[in-house]
């Protein structure tokens, strides 16, 4: 099996391969399905997420992008998490709008800590034809040969490291963990710069400062009315107390995906961990 040397940071065409129909070949065929997966605590989801989501998707014409919510993610085990519910209706409007987008409930509906290769698992099965391109941050590969079945996840998707706020992507900084790849299943990729973190969004939001323009308007007024990311008790600026309790949850299919359509609520009613 050949192993990953190294790959340029701006090298997006790297791991794409462009084959051309050669004489005799077969040019009517259904093509196939390609499905970006965008896992994460989405806590809150932000203009960084979408941005990211958008360029892959452009990039490597993806049919579709799911975001994927966690239910209990495992690495966030030392830090409060809001509740599942939240974070999942929070990217259901944040992606209400871009026709592109859906958001599943395949973790939010696991009763077990999320494991990025349970949720590559599920959605294969729901999409067993489909190629799969799993989008993370690309400062989280530098850890993915401790991630749960490490090598099973490449034989299940295709994985798309994108540059988060505060990272320097560079080939000498990932060079050991790539040689470890197989090859063609890893691409590094710049995204244009949003410095935008939702470490700073909560922080933020918790101090009674603004996150317009930072999180999509919907999710802005999301955690205004749970009074999400505020101690309990705590005084805001219209000087009411509230204090923040989990969102009712309705009861969906396990797994099941919201489409941005069905998600709108004009007409309705969204990093895995590793």
């Amino acid at each position: 099996m050949r192993r990953v040397t190294g790959v340029a940071a701006t090298d997006v065409e790297s791991s794409v391969v462009q084959h051309e129909s050669g004489p005799g070949e077969d040019t009517n065929t259904t093509p196939t399905l390609r499905l970006g997966v965008m896992g994460g605590t989405f806590d809150p989801i932000h203009h960084g997420h979408l941005v990211a989501a958008s360029e892959v998707a452009a990039t490597f014409g993806l049919d579709e992008v799911i975001f994927v919510p966690t239910g209990t993610p495992w690495q966030k085990e030392g830090r409060s998490v809001s509740p599942a519910e939240d974070r999942y209706l929070m990217t259901v409007i944040a992606t209400a709008s871009n026709p592109r987008f859906s958001v599943s409930r395949v973790d939010v509906d696991r009763e077990k800590s999320t494991y990025t290769v349970d949720t590559l698992r599920d959605l294969r099965a729901q999409h067993p034809d489909a190629e799969l391109y799993f989008i993370t941050g690309a400062d989280a590969l530098e850890s993915i040969l401790t991630w749960q079945n490490w090598e099973e996840l490449f034989e299940l998707a295709k994985f798309v490291g994108v540059t988060r706020p505060g990272f320097e992507l560079g080939v000498d900084h990932l060079a050991n963990h790539l040689r470890s790849l197989p090859a063609d299943t890893l691409t590094l990729m710049e995204i244009p710069a949003l410095a935008i973190s939702s470490t700073d969004c909560r922080r933020r939001a918790g101090e009674n400062r603004p996150v317009w323009y930072l999180v999509p308007d919907g999710v802005v007024q999301y955690i205004s009315k749970r009074n999400l990311y505020r101690p309990r008790g705590a005084q805001r600026l219209d000087g009411s107390v509230t204090m923040s309790e989990p969102a009712p949850q309705k009861k969906q299919p396990a797994g099941s995906v919201t489409s941005a359509v069905t998600a709108n609520p004009s007409h309705t009613s969204g990093s895995t961990p590793k």
